[in-house]
């Protein structure tokens, strides 16, 4: 029997939201897998750093927004010129905008729309485009798109109807490119965080809401930035090639179900 590929040989993968966080992680695990990294952030200074830690025969970075499908297409292109490909991504860029229904304004609703479901599709189309033409130009190929969403667009949330709406959209996303893009070699997944130690859930952990969340949690901690990476990178290997169009939840046990 064969053994099981759980490294990222020949993978050259596109991270957004690279510059700090989970994007930061998944980056190093990637590198540290045997993989190559197209580094997508806002923050130049951030993807310089990581750039120098990785090594520059490792890692290439785009300063961008991912709401900029100029930005999507400048990454796939930096992935062929410095690795030969890409055929990985992780759609992992997010922001908030925190208010309740009756209160959120439209500003706040696009941001976060533009970011999270319409980034997510700027970043998939592009490499689609460029892993189906390597396909009909008859190279065998093994693509793997994993988009990140979280618990809150499987159960819903408060004051963040913004990010739910967005992340369920994300988990649509990712079954229509599944079903798409199967016959061609190119799966696509999705990976729902619940509550990671990174910027972005400093409310939450904080002392007023932490008690409630962590009585929630079975394992009773919340996520290191390092352990939810791995499952990603997991999804991104030739491990996981017999798996499309799921959705994992890494959270500790906060959703349990069928």
């Amino acid at each position: 029997m064969q053994t099981p590929d759980f490294s990222l040989d020949n993978k050259q993968v596109i991270v957004t939201g690279a510059g700090q966080g989970i994007g930061k992680a998944l980056a190093l695990t990637v590198v540290a897998m045997g993989g190559k990294v197209v580094a997508v952030d806002l923050n130049a200074d951030a993807l310089g750093a990581l750039r120098a830690e990785l090594g520059e025969a490792n890692c290439v970075t785009i300063t961008g927004s991912v709401a900029d499908p100029a930005v999507a297409q400048a990454a796939v292109d930096s992935g062929v010129a410095a690795f030969g490909g890409v055929n990985g991504l992780v759609n992992n860029a997010g922001v908030t905008r925190t208010a309740m229904i009756d209160k959120m304004t439209l500003e706040s609703w696009q941001t976060v729309m533009d970011v999270h479901l319409s980034g997510s599709f700027y970043f998939l189309q592009a490499l689609g485009r460029h892993l189906l033409a390597r396909s009909k130009a008859g190279e065998k190929i093994a693509g793997s798109i994993v988009n990140i969403s979280s618990d809150a667009g499987r159960r819903g949330t408060i004051g963040q109807i913004n990010y739910g709406t967005a992340k369920a959209g994300v988990l649509g996303m990712t079954m229509c490119a599944a079903r798409e893009w199967g016959k061609f070699n190119i799966r696509c997944n999705t990976v729902g965080f619940g509550v990671v130690e990174t910027p972005m859930t400093e409310t939450i952990r904080s002392e007023k809401f932490a008690d409630m969340y962590l009585a929630q949690i079975p394992l009773g901690r919340w996520g290191a930035a390092e352990e939810v990476a791995r499952p990603v990178c997991f999804l991104l290997s030739d491990a996981a090639s017999y798996i499309t169009g799921q959705h994992l939840s890494v959270n500790g046990g906060y959703t349990i179900g069928l």
